[in-house]
């Protein structure tokens, strides 16, 4: 029998996606002026308020304030009317000094001893389903929010948009796990107040609720679903029938939003950031998180290791599990779960041995490999970590002295394939 899976997406004006920018474009800003920064940052924001909590250990001095209130200007949030906005929100600031007995565990004398920043599992994950090697259902709820995105700053196929929103894509799957058909979209945006009842009257005012729902439900299926659609390989368009059940702003009307209508955390998207659902979790957040933190560099380096066991021809999907200890340079172990996709004579363990020989999973090789020491984390927080494009940037930070930096960047080192021949000589393919 055939099954349904479902993966969701939330837009960069989401609340707690606006606290894991803003972490992590801390994070930025620190390794931009110095690069052996150590920085766990966690950042709560609510209705006209930012709260940046957290440990750092760096040589340079940051205007956190500013860094918090570009963030959220960039993002969208300029208005007063929506009770969060970058030029007049406060800003209180309560990072401290990391701690030393942590710093003890992951500072040695060899920095190829460098131990993991804390305990815990990472996974990593990939399929053959997309070109991008990601889950069809997540690939697809990001791309509708990153279009919805652009709708809205072009500000002229659809006037009304705020940038709070999410999306959910659900996918019928045959028996050998084919994607055949979109069963339902739901997608929830935040929106401007744009048709006024004629009178304070419950009717009146339901009148204009639902002019405005209908206005809306029309836009999302004819300008902002075509728009997605072009841009799709034609295999994966043909998923688009006519069938489609949609669910626009299912609850009506959708003004209130962002950090006024919801706290915002970080680290409280890490399936989103992630796969949708699709593989598994190992708990651990990535926002506002240095690289020597392996819930972030381990992720993506599983990440890394699945992608290129794919494209290889290892197997159709992987999942790549890592775990460490505290202070301890090598993993506690590593295990690898192809789902009987892999056709050739290996088992499991077998191709997990390989992987052991050709990755060198210390936290300090990861770092290197990766080049993780990078100002590369904002592009990061939002729209997922895993899937997006490998691309060089330059990008220009600035100190509370005025001075500025320009640093050309490598972003999504994870997502390159350059693994792949060394992958096909192990395994003799």
């Amino acid at each position: 029998m055939s099954y349904l899976f479902t993966s969701e997406s939330v837009s960069e004006g989401h609340p707690d996606k606006v606290a894991d920018q803003i972490s992590d474009a801390l994070i930025d800003n620190f390794l931009a002026f110095d690069k052996d920064s150590k920085v766990a940052c966690e950042t709560l924001v609510t209705t006209g308020q930012v709260v940046l909590a957290g440990e750092v250990k760096s040589n340079t001095y940051l205007d956190v304030q500013k860094i918090a209130r570009d963030t959220i200007n960039k993002i969208g949030y300029t208005k007063s009317a929506y009770m969060f906005d970058g030029n007049s929100c406060g800003v209180f600031s309560a990072i401290h000094e990391q701690s030393e007995d942590i710093n003890r565990g992951v500072d040695r004398a060899s920095k190829e001893e460098q131990g993991a920043g804390d305990q815990g599992m990472m996974f990593g994950y990939a399929t053959s389903e997309t070109e991008n090697y990601m889950p069809l259902a997540l690939d697809l709820a990001h791309r509708i929010l990153i279009e919805l995105a652009d709708l809205r700053r072009e500000n002229k196929d659809i006037t009304y948009l705020r940038p709070d929103s999410k999306s959910q894509v659900t996918i019928e799957y045959s028996d050998d796990n084919v994607p055949q058909r979109i069963d339902a979209i739901v997608i929830s945006t935040q929106h401007d107040d744009f048709v006024k009842p004629k009178s304070n009257s419950k009717k009146d005012n339901l009148a204009a609720d639902e002019a405005m729902l209908a206005k809306i439900r029309k836009d999302i299926v004819d300008i902002l679903i075509p728009r997605v659609v072009a841009k799709l390989p034609e295999n994966i368009q043909a998923l688009f029938t006519d069938n489609i059940k949609y669910h626009i702003n299912p609850t009506g009307k959708f003004v209130i939003g962002g950090p006024h209508g919801d706290t915002g955390l970080t680290g409280r998207k890490i399936i989103v950031d992630t796969y949708g659902g699709k593989g598994a979790h190992g708990g651990g957040a990535f926002s506002g998180k240095d690289p020597s933190k392996v819930d972030r560099s381990a992720a993506y380096a599983t990440r890394h290791i699945a992608k290129n066991l794919v494209a290889a021809g290892v197997c159709e999907e992987v999942l790549v599990q890592v775990s460490y200890a505290i202070g301890v340079a090598e993993p506690t172990s590593i295990y690898i779960n192809t789902f009987g996709t892999c056709e050739f004579n290996l088992t499991d363990s077998e191709i997990a041995e390989k992987v052991t020989e050709i990755f060198d999973m210390r936290p300090a090789a990861i770092e290197e490999r990766l080049k993780l020491r990078q100002p590369m984390y904002s592009e990061t927080a939002a729209y997922g970590h895993m899937g997006r494009k490998n691309e060089t940037i330059t990008k220009t930070f600035e100190q509370i002295n005025g001075r500025k930096k320009k640093v050309e960047v490598e972003l999504f080192t994870w997502e390159k394939l350059d693994y792949v021949d060394q992958v096909k000589a192990a395994f003799g393919l």
